[in-house]
């Protein structure tokens, strides 16, 4: 099934031995026979939050420790108990250790795109990369589109005034990454663009920000004037999409809702202390990547009001939010060296405070069952550790995390080798978490979506993952 499967994996009749554990009753079920009939009645998700750890964090340090492998293997963190009976994670995510039990792991993604650009483009489109497996140092145009941008296409009829966000900035170091926008569906379903400045840490979209001096009564004016110029206009392809543009940028100027939810300062102060803040900037040094230390520190003490801000904006209405975690070179997940030291310092602490923390602000306000939280990076990390005491690309096998949206809590899909190598059971492709995603939303991923040459493509190649909900 999977083109990346290793020398000897097992079958699916083995998988069903592997079992998945069910969280609160401490059994072991088959995968393939987990519900299909329940899954299949579930009602459909009203959101999505995807956090993107971007530059891959080690699956080995995580959510897959291999304790009795090698010590060039296993690493030096120790495995904890969690609240799903015979699971454990590493010692540093106690957050995530205590809400496992409304978490779904897959422990068998795999592809094979090594490299930064293209394996993100491969994991946020669920598509084979145009380019092929390289790094982009030069900007290129998107092709195919993000799953935040493919459902506002085929929801159009709704009428959102924001149907897809990303924050906290455009990632990559070097130029923008192309999966993050609309792709050949065109710029009208790019996300709204919501940017943190990390010295203010106030949250802005330009989009959302009226010009000064333009008045609501002088834009319902020029509107109204529009809306009769617009009469006598052609109904050519291009006339309409720059009616949907202006239809869109009016929308936005009218959410009222979406400012206020931008304005995290309004947030009771108690949540956002659970949600963390980072260490303070004089105390972080710039890392090895660019800028000064002081704007880093900023921007890492947002990280966990990143997460905050992706709840509140799903409380406004926003079905699908994006969160883009850590940009900066030597900042971000990407541990080619001292590869413990920067996960037990600053990799994991906020992720796992304020990923904990989501899920359970989520299920407080009643919001867990109707939105699914999804949480990857583009690839995992070697299972031997490098000579600078890191860990390097590794495509071939790596974790993701699945909360809310209907899950079964304590569910585990698919299995590592003994070294975390490769899938030894159920292996996972981006092109099935795409499915996954459209799937819970109520979209078929067959659905046809054109390009601009009125070509065809189903929004997902892969079969959802119906396994691990019920």
């Amino acid at each position: 099934m999977n083109r990346h499967r290793a020398p000897g994996i097992t079958s699916r009749r083995d998988a069903l031995r592997a079992g998945v554990v069910l969280g609160g009753f401490g059994l072991a079920q088959g995968a393939t026979g987990l519900g299909a009939s329940t899954a299949s009645a579930l009602p459909p998700v009203r959101a999505c939050i995807l956090i993107f750890y971007y530059g891959g964090p080690s699956h080995l340090d995580t959510y897959d420790l291999k304790p009795d492998a090698p010590s060039e293997v296993r690493g030096e963190f120790r495995p904890i108990a969690t609240s799903v009976p015979g699971l454990n994670i590493a010692e540093h995510l106690p957050g995530m250790a205590r809400v496992m039990h409304k978490v779904a792991l897959i422990r068998s993604m795999s592809h094979g795109y090594r490299l930064h650009d293209s394996a993100s483009m491969k994991v946020l489109t669920g598509r084979e990369p145009p380019q092929g497996d390289q790094e982009l140092f030069a900007p290129a145009p998107q092709v195919f589109p993000s799953y935040g941008s493919a459902l506002s296409y085929v929801r159009r009829d709704r009428g959102l005034a924001v149907p897809h966000a990303a924050l906290p900035f455009v990632f990559h170091n070097v130029v923008p990454t192309p999966c993050q926008g609309g792709g050949f569906l065109g710029s009208a379903y790019d996300p709204l663009q919501v940017m943190v400045d990390p010295q203010t840490r106030a949250c802005r979209a330009e989009m959302l920000e009226m010009p000064e001096g333009l008045t609501r009564a002088r834009r319902t004016s020029r509107r109204g004037l529009l809306g009769a110029l617009e009469e006598q206009a052609s109904a050519a392809p291009e006339a309409v999409r720059i009616r949907q543009l202006h239809d869109k940028a009016h929308r936005l100027l009218d959410s009222a809702e979406i400012r206020r939810a931008m304005e995290i300062g309004r947030e009771d102060p108690r949540t956002r202390d659970r949600y963390g803040y980072g260490p303070a900037p004089a105390s972080v040094g710039s890392g090895g990547g660019g800028g000064n230390g002081a704007e880093l520190g900023f921007a890492r003490q947002m990280r966990g009001q990143n997460l905050l801000l992706a709840r509140r904006l799903v409380e406004a209405g926003v079905p699908f939010v994006n969160v883009y975690d850590f940009r900066q070179q030597g900042q971000n997940w990407d541990a080619h060296f001292k590869c413990f030291d920067q996960h037990r310092t600053h990799l994991l602490p906020l992720a796992d405070q304020s990923l904990s923390a989501l899920i359970e602000d989520l299920d407080v306000r009643g919001l867990l069952e109707s939105t699914l939280v999804v949480a990857l990076g583009e690839f995992g990390r070697t299972p031997r550790v490098n000579k600078e005491g890191g860990r390097d690309h590794w495509p071939d096998c790596y974790s993701v995390l699945l909360a809310g949206g209907g899950v079964r809590g304590g569910a585990i899909f698919g299995a590592s080798d003994r070294m975390g190598a490769y899938p030894s059971a159920d292996p996972v492709t981006p092109a099935d978490l795409a499915a996954t995603i459209y799937w819970r939303f109520g979209v078929d991923p067959q659905t046809e979506v054109r390009d601009v040459t009125g070509r065809p493509f189903p929004l997902a190649l892969g079969e959802p993952i119906r396994a691990v909900f019920g």
